[in-house]
């Protein structure tokens, strides 16, 4: 009989490669905040992808970039944190842009770290072969000793079989961190804040997704067996506030009507979302409200 194996294993890339939709891929659940706008994973969010002799838990972490404020100050160091804790690494590369200098300088990071490695080129569903080629070429040049690689599309799922047999490869022998049916170690407030925020990015102009944040006040049950969610976006200016409200409210009910969907698929049971707009002018460098929203 083989002996269990598990670990923690980083998802690695630039801002908007595709790390939160892998993790909700393999994992099988939809709870890390999936959008268009770079930034939308703003801290570490644990999600275990079960085998039968195995178990991968896999650190969505946001995309390296460089610090500009308390909250991309924060980011920066739970990827650094990340690596150090970890026992192996996903280096995810975009099959739709050629690898770039923010790719290498994320590969040396990965090479650094000394972890066992392999290279994902995502989006593979969209990108020319050639393209696809070329990147993982590239990935042999700047891991020279990757463990495998493998192009996928996590939108798609095409791929997705083969990467996950290569997960236990990589893994030391140790116990199970969650139990069956167990996927992450979100609470509650965060997987509604997640799930909210998301909904919100991916309907809203350039300008106000990175000075947007979602603080859940309440969670409590309904005579029905759902549950009703009190929360508040806060964002950094009165323009930015009637963005998000929307004309005659038009966009924060379409964001509440959406992200309460989403919260029940996710949950399982009838969500209610009570959704409120305020302004809170530079949260991004409050340190107090970064504690407060988990950052």
């Amino acid at each position: 009989m083989s002996a269990y194996r598990s670990g923690m294993v980083a998802l690695a890339g630039r801002p908007n490669v595709g790390k939160s939709t892998l993790a909700n891929a393999l994992s099988g659940v939809h709870l890390a905040a999936v959008s268009p706008r770079p930034q939308t994973t703003r801290r570490r969010i644990a999600m275990a992808v079960h085998g039968d002799d195995w178990q991968a838990v896999l650190l969505d972490i946001p995309g390296f970039q460089t610090p500009r404020d308390g909250l991309t100050r924060r980011m920066q160091a739970t990827v650094d944190d990340t690596l150090a804790d970890c026992d192996a690494a996903v280096l995810m590369l975009n099959a739709e842009e050629a690898v770039g200098g923010g790719d290498r300088y994320i590969a040396e990071r990965v090479v650094a770290s000394g972890l066992p490695v392999i290279v994902v080129v995502n989006k593979c569903d969209v990108g020319d072969p050639g393209a696809i080629a070329r990147a993982v070429a590239l990935a042999a040049e700047m891991v020279p000793r990757f463990h495998a690689v493998h192009p996928v599309s996590a939108l798609t799922g095409d791929g997705l079989e083969a990467l996950r047999a290569s997960l236990p490869e990589v893994l030391p022998e140790g116990p199970a961190y969650f139990p069956e049916g167990i996927v992450t170690d979100q609470s509650p407030d965060e997987v509604a804040a997640e799930l909210i925020r998301e909904q919100a990015l991916v309907r809203l102009r350039q300008e106000v997704p990175h000075s947007l944040a979602v603080q859940v006040d309440d969670i409590t049950p309904t005579r029905g067996g759902g549950v009703r969610v009190e929360a508040v976006i806060l964002v950094e200016t009165e323009s930015q506030k009637g963005i998000v409200v929307g004309k005659g409210g038009a966009m924060i009910r379409d964001i509440g009507t959406a992200a309460r969907k989403a919260l029940a698929v996710a949950w399982g049971y009838e969500t209610h979302l009570d959704l409120f707009v305020k302004v809170r002018r530079r949260w991004r460098d409050d340190e107090s409200m970064l504690d407060r929203l988990g950052v």
